[in-house]
């Protein structure tokens, strides 16, 4: 049986398959995370230029976090941009996806244009979703060149949506060929932290509505989008490790293997702070007595976050740059988001300890790799503090306590360009924590 038949068998299974307790409250974790730092994402300044050359049509779904109203699939785009925009939104490391940046975008807009569906079925459609998006992501080997969170992503979508809609299995593949020719996003925006690392996963969100759409109209996609001779699995990954993963379909819920960002910032950067943290409680140093800093990571980690800190450097760019963030964890203990305006970029005391850091790669041969990883402080006084991490904060092997997702949340919502009040934004994280019964 093709790929394309297997994930189509398994969102079909999907709609009627059992979904114990622990899979309801992982999924209901992520979505809580999610809507979090999609309403924080509405303080990025380009939100209000985005809604302005967006937003048009009817009012079927709302913008997060503040005013606006459009099209679902134009509210997707804006909702995916937010989620993902300040590098605080959820990341399956295996797959190196970020699974709901573009799907809960997706599947909150369509289910506001449909009038509203059961919490149940949206449960369903988000899990069902993030599977797809996360075993295409585990079947390469290749080190990233296209954007895999917004393709993977955008495929994944695809597919809960097809669950909201109980949508005959020719359409959902149809959907998918569509979604496969309209997708796009490639890694130079990542190489220079440009505003358009995020609109890559806006407008794969975008594309999965308007391709889910044509499909309903009747508009044929190609069959073959994974495994033909131009197909994503040819030209954009490769399959390498697809057996392996898409053994896990309907066997492991991907939801139970998501990670937490504690920290604005890319996952890549969160082991070494991670490091930091915990050297610093156990030690007592200061800034001002660190010497070096070393991060030693699998090569993708150098690949993501190795590039020198500047003063004349963007919000974009410090959120994906290890020295920057390290100099800034030493100085205050922790990375948030005030960290990333112009007066915090430019501090010359962030900027001489940023060249202090340095990574280098560990020899790992897997391109996809992050971890472990081991950070080394070397104090003015000739005292070395190491500590080698297998697993980081917020991973499923070291996650966030119930307390410490809940105050991510406040401080998410708390955050976003017309503030939440802990009250207002409790009501939310309560509701969504009851969709199960809803």
């Amino acid at each position: 049986m093709s790929y394309e038949q297997r994930l189509a068998d398994h969102v079909q299974a999907m709609a009627r398959a059992p979904v114990d307790d622990a899979i309801r409250q992982a999924t209901i974790v992520f979505m809580q995370d999610s809507y979090g730092v999609g309403i924080a994402g509405s303080r990025v300044p380009a939100v209000e230029a985005l809604k302005t050359a967006a937003l048009a049509g009817p009012g079927e779904a709302r913008v997060w976090g503040g005013d606006g109203q459009g099209t679902a699939a134009a509210v997707a785009m804006i909702n995916a941009y937010q989620i993902h925009n300040q590098e605080w939104d959820c990341v399956h490391e295996p797959a190196v996806v970020h699974p709901m940046a573009v799907i809960l975008a997706v599947l909150t807009a369509a289910a506001e244009r449909l009038g509203g569906v059961s919490g149940e079925r949206l449960l369903r459609a988000v899990l069902a979703a993030v599977d797809v998006a996360t075993v295409l992501g585990m079947s390469t080997d290749r080190a990233m060149r296209f954007f895999r969170p917004g393709w993977c992503g955008g495929f994944g979508a695809v597919a809960g949506l097809a669950l909201l809609y109980e949508t005959p299995r020719a359409q959902l593949l149809n959907a998918w060929g569509l979604a496969y020719s309209a997708f796009a996003g490639t890694m130079q925006a990542h190489r220079e932290g440009s505003s358009a690392l995020p609109m890559q996963i806006a407008f794969n969100a975008r594309s999965a509505i308007t391709a889910f759409d044509l499909a309903r109209a009747g508009i044929d996609g190609p069959l073959e989008f994974l495994s033909g001779e131009f197909g994503f699995f040819r030209l954009i990954e490769s399959d390498e490790r697809a057996e392996d993963s898409f053994s896990q379909l309907g066997s492991v819920p991907q939801i139970t293997r998501v990670s937490h960002k504690p920290f604005p910032t890319g996952r890549a950067a969160h082991g070494g702070l991670d490091g930091i943290a915990g050297l610093r409680a156990e030690h007592g140093f200061t800034a001002a007595d660190v010497a070096e800093v070393v991060l030693t990571a699998p090569p993708l980690i150098c690949r993501l976050v190795d590039r020198p800190a500047s003063a004349e450097m963007g919000a974009g760019y410090a959120r994906l740059c290890f020295p920057y963030l390290a100099a800034t964890a030493l100085l205050s203990g922790s990375v948030g988001v005030a960290d990333y305006e112009p007066a915090a970029l430019a501090d010359p005391k962030r900027q001489s300890l940023a060249q202090k850091v340095r990574l280098t790669p560990d020899g790992s041969k897997d391109p996809n790799a992050m971890t472990p990883q081991t950070l080394s402080i070397s104090l003015r006084d000739g005292r070395v503090y190491s500590v080698t991490l297998p697993a980081v904060l917020g991973s499923p092997e070291r996650p966030l306590s119930a307390d410490q997702h809940r105050e991510k949340f406040l401080t998410a919502t708390a955050s976003a360009a017309q503030p939440l009040g802990p009250d207002h934004a409790m009501r939310l994280f309560d509701t969504v924590t009851a969709l199960p019964h809803g």
